[in-house]
């Protein structure tokens, strides 16, 4: 299957429901009308639904066809679900993103980051802080700590940039798994001196584990967010209860 012709239609019909040109609750067209439009396989199609499908756009109905069930959530929405760079975010957000990098310095792993991260204690790691502005705004402050083995190489004018297209691009490592925990915490000194948190005392704190396709640790990250212009989504799935454990 051409890559190129799945991920253009993919990216058609997304935008389409972005925009509300299939709007919330509608039914897409026919799947032999979209066919005829894109000028495409049927089996190429169906990719480009299923992902969207398993972005929360859509939702297949037996017999009916595909519901529209993404509506706009008013806020700029960092998916749980899924690894994507700030950068990515902020396009799917229609946003303008600058990134300033605070600090960027080689330092150790200590008791107290080993035990947060699963670093090993004395690990040689990149210890990066950067301030993320979306439209002029500085909403974010990530606390990064990059494994210096697995992640050589890397820089400050990097960390300016895309850390995560240095990595897939240059040291074409593959990023496959995160684990991330969402709390609330009250906002530090260095949060309120780096943020334009407005009246806000307090920080949406995302803690990521980050893993590479075998299975072994590279970064850990500590993102602190404005609360005001940020919505975490991810969309879940019931899975289907057998019989003998009863009903809910």
């Amino acid at each position: 299957m051409p890559k190129a012709k799945y991920e253009g239609i993919y990216r058609s019909i997304k935008q389409r429901i972005e925009a509300l040109d299939y709007p919330y609750q509608t039914l897409l067209p026919a799947e032999s009308e979209l066919i005829r439009e894109y000028d495409c396989a049927r089996n190429t199609l169906r990719r480009a639904l299923a992902d969207l499908t398993s972005d929360g756009y859509l939702q297949p109905i037996q017999g009916k066809g595909v519901r529209v069930i993404y509506r706009p959530v008013g806020r700029t929405a960092f998916r749980i679900g899924v690894i994507e760079s700030f950068r990515e975010t902020a396009a799917r957000n229609h946003l303008r993103a600058v990134t300033k990098v605070v600090s960027f310095e080689p330092t150790v792993a200590d008791e107290r980051l080993a035990s947060q991260s699963g670093f090993m204690v004395g690990e040689p790691l990149w210890a990066i802080e950067r301030v993320r502005y979306l439209d002029g705004k500085a909403l974010i402050l990530d606390c990064n700590y990059f494994s210096q083995e697995m992640i050589p190489g890397l820089t400050a004018e990097i960390a300016a940039g895309s850390i995560y297209d240095y990595i897939e691009k240059d040291l074409k490592l593959r990023i496959t798994t995160t684990k991330r925990r969402v709390t609330m915490d009250h906002a530090t000194t260095r949060d309120r001196a780096l943020l334009d948190l407005d009246d806000y005392d307090g920080v949406v704190v995302v803690s990521s584990l980050t893993f590479d396709a075998d299975g072994l640790l590279f970064e850990y990250t500590q993102s602190r967010h404005q609360p005001a212009y940020f919505c975490f989504e991810d969309t879940a799935t019931r899975r289907r209860q057998s019989q003998s454990q009863g009903e809910g």
